[in-house]
Protein backbone atom coordinates (compact mmCIF):
# COMPACT_ATOMS: atom_id res chain seq x y z
CA UNK A 1 0.00 0.00 0.00
CA UNK A 2 1.39 3.38 -1.01
CA UNK A 3 -1.18 6.04 -0.31
CA UNK A 4 0.93 8.94 -1.51
CA UNK A 5 1.62 12.29 0.07
CA UNK A 6 -0.88 15.04 0.76
CA UNK A 7 -0.61 17.67 -1.97
CA UNK A 8 -3.13 20.24 -0.86
CA UNK A 9 -6.51 18.67 -1.61
CA UNK A 10 -8.51 15.72 -0.32
CA UNK A 11 -9.43 12.85 -2.62
CA UNK A 12 -12.91 11.64 -1.70
CA UNK A 13 -13.39 8.93 -4.32
CA UNK A 14 -13.75 5.51 -2.63
CA UNK A 15 -11.37 3.84 -5.09
CA UNK A 16 -8.58 5.69 -3.24
CA UNK A 17 -5.19 4.37 -4.39
CA UNK A 18 -6.51 1.26 -6.16
CA UNK A 19 -5.59 2.50 -9.64
CA UNK A 20 -7.20 -0.44 -11.43
CA UNK A 21 -10.44 0.19 -9.60
CA UNK A 22 -10.34 3.90 -10.37
CA UNK A 23 -9.95 3.16 -14.09
CA UNK A 24 -12.75 0.59 -13.98
CA UNK A 25 -15.01 3.17 -12.30
CA UNK A 26 -14.38 5.57 -15.16
CA UNK A 27 -15.28 2.86 -17.66
CA UNK A 28 -18.47 1.98 -15.75
CA UNK A 29 -19.49 5.63 -15.79
CA UNK A 30 -18.99 5.56 -19.55
CA UNK A 31 -21.15 2.43 -19.86
CA UNK A 32 -18.34 -0.11 -20.33
CA UNK A 33 -17.88 -3.21 -18.16
CA UNK A 34 -14.80 -5.06 -19.52
CA UNK A 35 -12.36 -3.58 -17.02
CA UNK A 36 -14.83 -4.20 -14.17
CA UNK A 37 -14.94 -7.86 -15.23
CA UNK A 38 -11.14 -8.05 -15.27
CA UNK A 39 -10.52 -6.56 -11.82
CA UNK A 40 -13.34 -8.53 -10.18
CA UNK A 41 -12.17 -11.80 -11.71
CA UNK A 42 -8.61 -11.06 -10.64
CA UNK A 43 -9.80 -10.62 -7.04
CA UNK A 44 -11.58 -13.98 -6.74
CA UNK A 45 -8.86 -15.22 -4.39
CA UNK A 46 -8.95 -12.13 -2.16
CA UNK A 47 -12.39 -11.70 -0.64
CA UNK A 48 -11.60 -8.36 1.00
CA UNK A 49 -10.49 -6.81 -2.27
CA UNK A 50 -13.43 -8.40 -4.11
CA UNK A 51 -15.91 -6.99 -1.60
CA UNK A 52 -14.36 -3.52 -1.73
CA UNK A 53 -14.09 -3.36 -5.49
CA UNK A 54 -17.58 -4.70 -6.15
CA UNK A 55 -19.14 -2.23 -3.73
CA UNK A 56 -17.31 0.76 -5.20
CA UNK A 57 -18.16 -0.31 -8.75
CA UNK A 58 -21.80 -0.79 -7.74
CA UNK A 59 -21.94 2.73 -6.35
CA UNK A 60 -20.87 3.97 -9.79
CA UNK A 61 -23.31 1.71 -11.66
CA UNK A 62 -26.41 2.06 -9.46
CA UNK A 63 -27.93 4.90 -11.48
CA UNK A 64 -27.54 3.20 -14.85
CA UNK A 65 -28.60 -0.05 -16.53
CA UNK A 66 -25.01 -1.30 -16.87
CA UNK A 67 -25.37 -4.19 -14.41
CA UNK A 68 -28.53 -5.52 -16.09
CA UNK A 69 -27.05 -5.04 -19.55
CA UNK A 70 -23.86 -6.86 -18.57
CA UNK A 71 -25.87 -9.80 -17.21
CA UNK A 72 -27.90 -9.96 -20.42
CA UNK A 73 -24.95 -9.65 -22.80
CA UNK A 74 -22.17 -11.60 -21.06
CA UNK A 75 -23.41 -13.40 -17.94
CA UNK A 76 -20.66 -14.43 -15.52
CA UNK A 77 -19.96 -14.64 -11.80
CA UNK A 78 -18.61 -11.10 -11.96
CA UNK A 79 -21.64 -9.74 -13.80
CA UNK A 80 -23.94 -11.46 -11.33
CA UNK A 81 -22.01 -10.04 -8.38
CA UNK A 82 -22.20 -6.48 -9.67
CA UNK A 83 -25.92 -6.90 -10.33
CA UNK A 84 -26.42 -8.12 -6.75
CA UNK A 85 -24.43 -5.21 -5.31
CA UNK A 86 -26.29 -2.66 -7.43
CA UNK A 87 -29.66 -4.17 -6.52
CA UNK A 88 -28.75 -4.06 -2.83
CA UNK A 89 -27.75 -0.39 -2.98
CA UNK A 90 -30.98 0.51 -4.76
CA UNK A 91 -33.10 -1.37 -2.21
CA UNK A 92 -31.36 0.30 0.73
CA UNK A 93 -31.75 3.69 -0.92
CA UNK A 94 -35.50 3.17 -1.33
CA UNK A 95 -35.82 1.92 2.26
CA UNK A 96 -34.05 5.01 3.60
CA UNK A 97 -36.35 7.20 1.52
CA UNK A 98 -39.46 5.24 2.65
CA UNK A 99 -40.24 4.71 -1.03
CA UNK A 100 -43.12 2.38 -1.94
CA UNK A 101 -40.85 0.56 -4.41
CA UNK A 102 -38.77 -0.78 -1.52
CA UNK A 103 -40.38 -4.25 -1.37
CA UNK A 104 -40.04 -4.87 -5.10
CA UNK A 105 -36.40 -3.82 -5.06
CA UNK A 106 -35.66 -6.05 -2.07
CA UNK A 107 -37.09 -9.03 -3.98
CA UNK A 108 -34.96 -8.19 -7.01
CA UNK A 109 -31.88 -7.90 -4.79
CA UNK A 110 -32.57 -11.28 -3.18
CA UNK A 111 -32.86 -12.95 -6.58
CA UNK A 112 -29.63 -11.26 -7.69
CA UNK A 113 -27.79 -12.42 -4.55
CA UNK A 114 -28.99 -15.99 -5.05
CA UNK A 115 -27.85 -15.95 -8.68
CA UNK A 116 -24.41 -14.63 -7.74
CA UNK A 117 -23.95 -17.18 -4.96
CA UNK A 118 -24.92 -20.03 -7.32
CA UNK A 119 -22.34 -18.93 -9.88
CA UNK A 120 -19.46 -18.80 -7.39
CA UNK A 121 -20.46 -20.75 -4.25
CA UNK A 122 -17.23 -20.15 -2.31
CA UNK A 123 -17.50 -16.35 -2.60
CA UNK A 124 -18.96 -14.79 0.58
CA UNK A 125 -19.66 -11.46 -1.13
CA UNK A 126 -23.19 -12.30 -2.38
CA UNK A 127 -24.10 -13.50 1.11
CA UNK A 128 -22.67 -10.31 2.63
CA UNK A 129 -24.80 -8.39 0.13
CA UNK A 130 -27.84 -10.29 1.35
CA UNK A 131 -26.82 -9.53 4.94
CA UNK A 132 -27.00 -5.81 4.13
CA UNK A 133 -30.68 -6.28 3.24
CA UNK A 134 -31.55 -7.73 6.64
CA UNK A 135 -31.96 -4.29 8.18
CA UNK A 136 -35.04 -4.03 5.98
CA UNK A 137 -36.26 -7.59 6.50
CA UNK A 138 -35.49 -7.74 10.25
CA UNK A 139 -34.91 -11.51 10.81
CA UNK A 140 -35.04 -12.53 14.47
CA UNK A 141 -32.72 -15.54 14.85
CA UNK A 142 -31.72 -16.28 18.47
CA UNK A 143 -28.29 -15.02 19.53
CA UNK A 144 -25.53 -17.47 20.49
CA UNK A 145 -24.35 -17.80 24.05
CA UNK A 146 -21.91 -15.20 25.32
CA UNK A 147 -23.92 -12.03 24.75
CA UNK A 148 -25.42 -10.31 27.77
CA UNK A 149 -28.48 -8.94 25.97
CA UNK A 150 -28.94 -11.94 23.64
CA UNK A 151 -30.19 -9.69 20.82
CA UNK A 152 -32.07 -11.52 18.04
CA UNK A 153 -30.95 -10.80 14.51
CA UNK A 154 -29.61 -12.36 11.28
CA UNK A 155 -27.33 -14.75 13.16
CA UNK A 156 -27.86 -17.76 10.85
CA UNK A 157 -26.90 -15.83 7.72
CA UNK A 158 -23.94 -14.26 9.52
CA UNK A 159 -22.77 -17.71 10.68
CA UNK A 160 -22.92 -19.00 7.09
CA UNK A 161 -20.72 -16.12 5.93
CA UNK A 162 -18.20 -16.79 8.69
CA UNK A 163 -17.90 -20.39 7.52
CA UNK A 164 -16.78 -19.02 4.14
CA UNK A 165 -14.55 -16.28 5.58
CA UNK A 166 -14.25 -16.05 9.40
CA UNK A 167 -12.93 -12.46 9.50
CA UNK A 168 -14.74 -10.83 6.60
CA UNK A 169 -14.59 -7.12 7.33
CA UNK A 170 -17.71 -5.95 5.49
CA UNK A 171 -19.79 -8.81 6.93
CA UNK A 172 -18.95 -7.70 10.48
CA UNK A 173 -19.78 -4.08 9.71
CA UNK A 174 -23.07 -5.00 8.02
CA UNK A 175 -24.00 -7.21 10.94
CA UNK A 176 -23.24 -4.51 13.51
CA UNK A 177 -25.24 -1.99 11.46
CA UNK A 178 -28.31 -4.21 11.82
CA UNK A 179 -28.33 -3.21 15.52
CA UNK A 180 -28.00 0.55 14.95
CA UNK A 181 -30.84 2.51 16.51
CA UNK A 182 -31.68 4.11 13.17
CA UNK A 183 -32.25 0.60 11.80
CA UNK A 184 -34.49 -0.46 14.66
CA UNK A 185 -31.83 -1.68 17.08
CA UNK A 186 -30.90 -0.51 20.56
CA UNK A 187 -27.81 0.93 22.23
CA UNK A 188 -27.48 -2.06 24.56
CA UNK A 189 -27.61 -4.56 21.69
CA UNK A 190 -25.21 -2.49 19.61
CA UNK A 191 -22.59 -2.36 22.36
CA UNK A 192 -23.05 -6.04 23.16
CA UNK A 193 -22.54 -7.08 19.53
CA UNK A 194 -19.61 -4.70 18.94
CA UNK A 195 -17.83 -5.99 22.02
CA UNK A 196 -18.58 -9.64 21.24
CA UNK A 197 -17.36 -9.45 17.65
CA UNK A 198 -14.27 -7.37 18.32
CA UNK A 199 -13.01 -9.47 21.21
CA UNK A 200 -13.26 -12.71 19.26
CA UNK A 201 -11.19 -11.27 16.39
CA UNK A 202 -7.38 -11.34 16.20
CA UNK A 203 -5.72 -8.21 17.58
CA UNK A 204 -4.33 -7.52 14.09
CA UNK A 205 -7.78 -7.53 12.49
CA UNK A 206 -9.70 -4.40 11.41
CA UNK A 207 -12.72 -5.96 13.15
CA UNK A 208 -11.15 -4.61 16.35
CA UNK A 209 -12.37 -1.19 15.16
CA UNK A 210 -16.05 -2.09 15.65
CA UNK A 211 -16.33 -0.52 19.14
CA UNK A 212 -15.05 2.77 17.68
CA UNK A 213 -17.77 2.54 15.00
CA UNK A 214 -20.39 1.95 17.71
CA UNK A 215 -19.02 4.89 19.69
CA UNK A 216 -19.46 7.23 16.73
CA UNK A 217 -22.91 5.82 16.06
CA UNK A 218 -23.84 6.52 19.69
CA UNK A 219 -22.59 10.13 19.62
CA UNK A 220 -25.06 12.64 21.04
CA UNK A 221 -23.81 16.25 20.80
CA UNK A 222 -26.34 17.35 23.42
CA UNK A 223 -24.97 14.98 26.06
CA UNK A 224 -22.83 16.39 28.87
CA UNK A 225 -19.13 16.36 27.89
CA UNK A 226 -19.98 14.40 24.74
CA UNK A 227 -16.67 15.22 23.03
CA UNK A 228 -14.66 14.11 26.07
CA UNK A 229 -15.89 10.53 25.89
CA UNK A 230 -12.90 9.39 23.82
CA UNK A 231 -10.55 10.63 26.56
CA UNK A 232 -11.81 8.03 29.01
CA UNK A 233 -9.22 5.32 29.80
CA UNK A 234 -11.34 2.59 28.20
CA UNK A 235 -11.43 4.33 24.84
CA UNK A 236 -7.84 5.55 24.92
CA UNK A 237 -6.77 1.96 25.58
CA UNK A 238 -8.99 0.67 22.76
CA UNK A 239 -7.63 3.20 20.26
CA UNK A 240 -4.02 2.59 21.28
CA UNK A 241 -4.47 -1.18 21.06
CA UNK A 242 -5.69 -0.82 17.48
CA UNK A 243 -2.88 1.60 16.72
CA UNK A 244 -0.20 -0.79 18.00
CA UNK A 245 -1.63 -4.06 16.66
CA UNK A 246 -3.69 -3.38 13.52
CA UNK A 247 -2.23 -0.15 12.15
CA UNK A 248 1.22 -1.68 11.36
CA UNK A 249 -0.52 -4.26 9.16
CA UNK A 250 -1.91 -1.58 6.86
CA UNK A 251 1.41 -1.18 5.05
CA UNK A 252 0.86 -4.61 3.51
CA UNK A 253 -2.67 -3.94 2.24
CA UNK A 254 -3.40 -3.89 -1.49
CA UNK A 255 -5.32 -0.63 -1.12
CA UNK A 256 -5.51 2.01 1.59
CA UNK A 257 -8.37 1.21 4.01
CA UNK A 258 -9.43 4.84 4.15
CA UNK A 259 -12.61 4.37 6.18
CA UNK A 260 -10.98 2.25 8.89
CA UNK A 261 -8.01 4.60 9.14
CA UNK A 262 -10.45 7.49 9.42
CA UNK A 263 -12.15 5.92 12.44
CA UNK A 264 -8.79 5.27 14.07
CA UNK A 265 -7.45 8.76 13.36
CA UNK A 266 -10.64 10.32 14.67
CA UNK A 267 -10.55 8.30 17.90
CA UNK A 268 -6.90 9.21 18.48
CA UNK A 269 -7.51 12.91 17.90
CA UNK A 270 -10.53 12.92 20.22
CA UNK A 271 -8.44 11.09 22.85
CA UNK A 272 -5.78 13.83 22.51
CA UNK A 273 -3.24 11.38 21.13
CA UNK A 274 -2.12 13.68 18.36
CA UNK A 275 1.29 12.07 17.80
CA UNK A 276 -0.28 8.72 16.96
CA UNK A 277 -3.08 10.36 14.95
CA UNK A 278 -0.47 12.18 12.87
CA UNK A 279 1.03 8.84 11.81
CA UNK A 280 -2.37 7.51 10.82
CA UNK A 281 -3.20 10.62 8.78
CA UNK A 282 0.19 10.34 7.07
CA UNK A 283 -0.60 6.74 6.11
CA UNK A 284 -3.95 7.81 4.64
CA UNK A 285 -2.26 10.39 2.45
CA UNK A 286 -4.70 12.60 0.52
CA UNK A 287 -7.59 10.11 0.65
CA UNK A 288 -10.67 10.84 2.72
CA UNK A 289 -14.05 9.33 3.61
CA UNK A 290 -17.07 11.23 4.85
CA UNK A 291 -17.45 8.92 7.83
CA UNK A 292 -16.79 9.31 10.68
CA UNK A 293 -16.28 13.06 10.22
CA UNK A 294 -19.79 13.80 8.91
CA UNK A 295 -21.32 12.77 12.26
CA UNK A 296 -19.66 15.80 13.88
CA UNK A 297 -20.27 18.42 11.20
CA UNK A 298 -19.27 19.13 7.62
CA UNK A 299 -16.78 16.32 6.86
CA UNK A 300 -14.13 18.44 5.15
CA UNK A 301 -14.21 21.00 7.98
CA UNK A 302 -13.95 18.30 10.65
CA UNK A 303 -11.13 16.51 8.86
CA UNK A 304 -9.26 19.76 8.36
CA UNK A 305 -9.67 20.65 12.04
CA UNK A 306 -8.27 17.26 13.05
CA UNK A 307 -5.29 17.52 10.72
CA UNK A 308 -4.50 21.00 12.02
CA UNK A 309 -4.46 19.68 15.60
CA UNK A 310 -1.84 17.18 14.43
CA UNK A 311 0.27 19.85 12.74
CA UNK A 312 -0.40 18.53 9.25
CA UNK A 313 -1.06 20.49 6.05
CA UNK A 314 -4.67 21.19 5.07
CA UNK A 315 -6.32 22.39 1.85
CA UNK A 316 -5.44 26.03 1.22
CA UNK A 317 -9.08 27.01 0.66
CA UNK A 318 -10.27 25.44 3.95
Amino acid sequence: MTAGSFEGQYVWHPAADDRQLARACMDVKAGRYLSAHEILKESRGDFEVRAHRSLVLASEAADSDLAERWMAEEPSAEAALLWARVAMLRALRMADAHDLRESALVRIAQVACERASEMLPDDPTPWVTQLALTRIQQPRDPAPRGLLTEPPGPWYLFAHILRLDPWHREAHHRFLAFFFTRHGGSASARWDVASFLSHRAPTTSPIRLLPLVALVEDYDPSALLADRLWEQPQWRTTAMGIYHNWFPQVAGYRFTPVLDLGYLAHALVMAKLEFEAREVFTAVGPYASRMPWSVFGAPEEQLTKARRLCGLPVPSAA
